[in-house]
């Protein structure tokens, strides 16, 4: 717990001098600022808002409650800052009505927020409710700002902060026009929607109203939090609506173009949520108005790495239909995503490479994506992230979705071959990645330009991998589309020579192929044998393994399979 320095010593010293001459001075001091006050313009100019014109006489008990209070802040702050006695002195320093003692209240709480380290008693979030409704504008700012910091240390639980009361008193103060009080309200309201009973809570308390009404403030600060709260409003759905309802979209999609990096990255980000429910592209991206579209795509090439990141997941949400991802492709996407895969950020890399793969999952796309440049980009990419499970996953699928295209032949001769070959080395059998990765692989190895691509890297570790792969059959897919790959490159003399020091577990990953319940693994299994029973070699290592003997078993079933089915044929035709 820290020590009250010397300044605020004093200040409390003042305090406490000012408490024992109240007494006689206090009606004079009344009379004084009555007539001061009422000689003022701003009471003639409008009446309506004038404030309370009084300060009410200090009671007996309030006095020697300020003393005590005093007393314990100069002597025992340090042993007891929560204990019993300094709670029943806040309690009535806050609920009095006099400014000055609510002031000294509202101080002990923004000094506390400042140094405790322990969560606060539920007790002490009583004082906050007579503190945030009160008509004095630094007590206003004080108590706030305090809720603000306990709230931020995770000294206060956000749920019990709702359930004692002091939502309404937070969100009142979102229509205070005093710009430091509505930025510690929003930055209060911001912190507790990230519960989701709490988002409901302030749904049903109409918060989003006020709120979206700051999102056009003009202190950069009040903007930040307002929008900052709308985005952790927008993980609920019921809210989305309301949003919708309410005119926010056009205000969000305004905030884009904000010069403030922070909006820009809260809106997006809302926009990203709201994206995220379809039912919403049709207000998004209203026919023959495309503004949205355009400025989230001017937004990749922003200099701050979270802006265009959040920008590549809001057109992600936003590309569902083939016209929405022509329109993207359309409108010069794809050399700003080309740049982003370059980028020294994990996450704008991950965001870029996910976009492309849901633009490449569109045949009329494929072909203006399938270009020398953005290939390029995809085989440097593999290259230098072959071990991150999220970059070599999409990338194969594009590879893979891309080879469908007309320009297939750039990829063979781009760098991205090579690159899929090398993350097989790099790549855990337990990650998803390494099944598109195979995948890929073997769609490729059915193209004859492609498959002399592949056979021109192939060394000694890849032929390793590829068998090692095949044998993991408890793995279905990395191990069938590695036997397939395996298939595929058998009639080149480079590829048998590498095979043929791995005899023994290409037998052994054939006989489990050939007892396999699926029928693709059988086939597979039999066709490698038949191709590879040419060799001499493998020819006399079958015969000595009586791979011949386990054929004539999967034929006989066959044919007892066979015998079944004309049977049962037969019956249906009676």
């Amino acid at each position: 717990m820290g020590q009250l320095c010397g300044r605020c010593i004093q200040l409390l010293r003042d305090f406490m001098a000012f408490v024992q001459r109240m007494s006689s001075n206090l009606v004079q001091g009344i009379k004084e600022c009555l007539t001061l006050i009422s000689k003022c313009s701003c009471l003639k100019q409008n009446s309506s808002k004038a404030r309370q014109l009084y300060k009410p006489i200090l009671q007996p008990h309030e006095r020697v409650t300020a003393q005590e209070f005093l007393q314990h802040i100069e002597t025992g702050f340090e042993m007891s800052p929560l204990g019993k006695d300094p709670l029943e002195a806040l309690r009535t320093l806050a609920f009095s009505e006099n400014p000055g003692l609510q002031q000294s209240a509202a101080l002990y709480y923004l000094h506390m927020s400042q140094h405790i380290n322990v969560p606060l008693p539920v007790e002490h979030l009583e004082p906050f409710y007579a503190l945030l409704r009160s008509a004095d504008l630094e007590v206003q700012q004080m108590s706030s700002l305090s809720l603000v910091n306990f709230l931020l240390e995770g000294n206060i639980d956000k749920e019990l902060v709702v359930q004692m009361g002091l939502l309404e008193p937070i969100l009142d103060l979102l229509e205070s026009e005093d710009p430091t009080v509505q930025c510690n309200s929003c930055a209060c309201t911001m912190i507790l929607a990230v519960s989701e009973s709490n988002r409901e809570a302030i749904g049903a308390a109409r918060g989003v109203t006020p709120l979206l009404s700051l999102a056009n403030s003009y202190d950069p600060r009040v903007q930040q939090n307002a929008v900052g709260a709308i985005l952790n409003l927008t993980q609920s759905e019921k809210i989305q609506h309301v949003l919708c309802k309410e005119g926010a979209l056009p205000v969000l999609t305004l905030l884009l173009e904000s010069p403030d990096s922070e909006v820009q990255y809260y809106s997006c980000a809302t926009l990203s949520n709201v994206a995220a429910n379809v039912q919403h592209h049709e207000a998004m991206l209203r026919p023959g108005n495309r503004f949205l579209l355009r400025t989230l795509i001017s937004l990749l090439s922003s200099s701050v790495d979270k802006v265009s990141s959040q920008a590549c997941v809001c057109l992600r949400n936003l590309a569902t239909s083939a016209d929405i991802q022509a329109e993207m492709v359309a409108e010069d996407v794809l050399p700003k995503l080309c740049s982003l895969l370059a980028s020294g950020s994990e996450d704008v890399r991950h965001a870029s490479i996910a976009l492309l793969w849901i633009l490449s999952q569109h045949p009329h796309n494929q072909d203006t994506l399938a270009c020398v440049k953005l290939l390029q980009s995809l085989g440097m990419l593999l290259s230098a992230h072959k071990t991150d499970p999220v970059i070599v996953g999409h990338t194969a699928c594009i590879i893979k979705n891309l080879s469908l295209s007309k320009n297939r032949q750039r990829i063979i001769e781009s760098p991205c071959v090579e690159g899929l070959l090398q993350t097989m080395l790099s790549t855990d059998t337990q990650e998803d990645s390494l099944h598109y990765v195979t995948s890929c692989l073997a769609e490729l190895a059915k193209q004859e330009g492609a498959m002399l691509c592949m056979v021109q890297w192939m060394d000694e570790p890849l032929t390793k991998c590829l068998v090692r792969l095949a044998g993991q059959v408890e793995h279905t897919e990395p191990s069938f589309q590695a036997a397939s790959i395996i298939q595929h490159l058998i009639g080149h003399e480079k590829m048998m020579l590498l095979l043929k020091s791995h005899t023994r577990e290409i037998q052994a990953y054939l006989k489990n192929f050939l007892t396999h319940q699926e029928i693709r693994f059988q086939q597979l299994g039999i066709s490698t044998f038949c191709r590879l029973r040419e060799d001499p070699e493998f020819s006399l290592a079958f015969r000595k393994s009586q791979m011949a003997k386990l054929l004539e078993q999967v034929r006989q079933q066959t044919e007892e399979t066979q015998e079944l089915l004309r049977a049962a044929i037969c019956h249906e035709d009676s």
